[in-house]
């Protein structure tokens, strides 16, 4: 008796959670929130967090929140998540490799390379509403460090042969 009594207490908490999050007023609440969501939501809405634009290659961009202290790291996990989060909700399961995109991609921010990952976005500059934009970049397989990209590095080697 007391399992069904916690059965129906869970499915009435679960359709009071639906409706809140039908809300125009909570749209950007995800639609499975986790506790973290949540915190960093009522962090922006407090001003201890920050929305910061993230403009694609393809000039599309998007939104995520992160906390005022958050490092470049952070900000690659939030990119991380809201793009699978996206690919997820419009056309199912896709795998990306992220260590591909970080390893021919970094992130850039008023002409800064955000390249070492425990950097806070504050030194940059990077506030609320700021955009940061992806842009070419590659690794080296040495130092583990980006270098600067060469284009068309497989048809340069080519024109040798020619």
């Amino acid at each position: 008796m007391a399992e069904s009594a916690e059965y129906k207490s869970g499915l009435k908490k679960e359709k009071v959670l639906k409706a809140l999050l039908e809300d125009p007023i909570l749209s950007d609440v995800p639609k499975n929130p986790t506790l973290e969501d949540v915190e960093t939501l009522i962090g922006l809405e407090l001003g201890s967090a920050m929305r910061i634009s993230v403009l694609k290659l393809d000039a599309t961009s998007f939104h995520v929140i992160l906390m005022n202290a958050a490092t470049v790291k952070d900000l690659k996990l939030a990119i991380k998540n809201k793009i699978n989060y996206m690919e997820q909700s419009s056309m199912g399961h896709r795998h990306i490799s992220w260590r591909s995109v970080w390893a021919n991609y970094c992130l850039s921010f008023d002409n800064n390379k955000l390249l070492n990952d425990d950097d806070t976005l504050q030194n940059f500059g990077v506030r609320n509403n700021s955009q940061v934009h992806f842009v070419p970049y590659v690794m080296t397989k040495e130092s583990r460090r980006h270098s600067k990209r060469r284009k068309h590095r497989f048809f340069h080697g080519l024109s040798k042969l020619f």
